[in-house]
């Protein structure tokens, strides 16, 4: 029963993250072609509109935690903190530097952004309080 569960928490996670992925590819790709921004401003704000959608969809329904919603938030800031500089940095020298497409730079973010949050999320933001959400019956 509990490897069920956690396969359907992963299940869960993966498409509330294809949602976000979906949300930060049409924002940076609005910004990334209908302005003059550079890389890191297109990616930064696509990044942080996914950020906010996945935390709130995950802590209701896949971690359904009633963990403090500040305190939770401030655990994934710090998180960001650190990802954020990486990725963005990192990004930006890839295609200023290497001349890697935007999109597949985007993309390798992405990616790691999901397999790095998804197990921060289990065993730092949501650690003890997993499941302690009442469902409605």
């Amino acid at each position: 029963m509990k490897d069920k569960k956690e396969l359907l928490r992963k299940i869960k996670f993966t498409l509330f993250s294809i949602s976000a992925g979906i949300i930060e590819i049409i924002i940076f790709t609005i910004l990334n072609e209908l302005t003059s921004f550079g890389y890191w401003v297109c990616y930064l704000t696509a990044l942080v509109a996914s950020v906010i959608w996945n935390f709130t969809l995950n802590r209701e329904y896949t971690f359904k935690s009633t963990a403090n919603i500040p305190k939770a938030m401030i655990k994934v800031f710090i998180f960001y903190l650190i990802f954020t500089p990486a990725s963005t940095i990192g990004g930006n020298y890839l295609v200023k530097n290497l001349k890697v497409n935007e999109y597949i730079v985007t993309g390798i973010s992405m990616l790691c952004n999901f397999v790095l949050e998804y197990l921060y999320d289990k065993y730092v933001v949501f650690r003890g309080t997993i499941d302690t959400k009442e469902t409605k019956k």
